[in-house]
């Protein structure tokens, strides 16, 4: 999750104190970022003796991924990120002599099967009627959302006509960096 944006990549790493870096895809990944990436977590490791990396799975798809090597719905098959950027880590520290022990855990279906809150269950409810009350009412080629208290109806249309990404000079964004304490630019 996070195909194309890092939303519930800093939403997770806020959610915790204990994420030392967050990557996600607005924030290219190229050599440079490798380079110091690589030198503040030995820094970490070597300070704390463990660091946690929180990726969104589009994390660096920019360079990783095969454009045209499609899945089934024809969306460009994403490399697996958390598997690439463990096995560089490995070598990285296996090249420079530093022990280390790497842990690597694929949340999604973690993340997809946590038991709904009382919250949760009032809001998926909400939805729900919103859209039978839409489609008893005539209303087609939408999608129900809430917008300041109150539930709306927006053209599927409008609602994908720009992709919603994560403004790395937003505060969800500088409050991931102010947690994290990892730079903001890596160069």
């Amino acid at each position: 999750m996070g195909r194309h944006s890092g939303f519930l990549a800093c939403h997770a790493t806020l959610a915790t104190s204990h994420v030392n870096f967050c990557l996600i895809p607005e924030m290219p990944i190229d050599e440079t970022i490798g380079a110091a990436f690589f030198e503040k977590l030995r820094a970490r490791l070597e300070k704390r003796r463990h660091a946690v990396v929180v990726v969104a799975e589009g994390t660096g798809q920019e360079r990783l991924a095969d454009a045209s090597v499609r899945d089934a719905s024809g969306n460009v098959k994403l490399v697996d990120v958390g598997v690439f950027l463990a096995d560089r880590i490995k070598a990285h520290f296996k090249e420079t002599d530093f022990e280390f022990t790497l842990k690597y855990i694929d949340p999604s279906y973690i993340v997809r099967s946590v038991a709904a809150n009382p919250s949760d269950s009032v809001y998926c409810w909400q939805l729900a009627a919103a859209a039978v009350h839409a489609a008893m009412g005539g209303r087609t080629e939408l999608i129900v959302g809430r917008w300041h208290g109150r539930m709306v109806h927006v053209p599927i249309e409008r609602a994908i006509s720009q992709r919603n990404r994560v403004d790395l000079e937003g505060t969800l964004w500088l409050s991931v960096l102010e947690t994290t304490g990892q730079p903001a630019k890596w160069a």
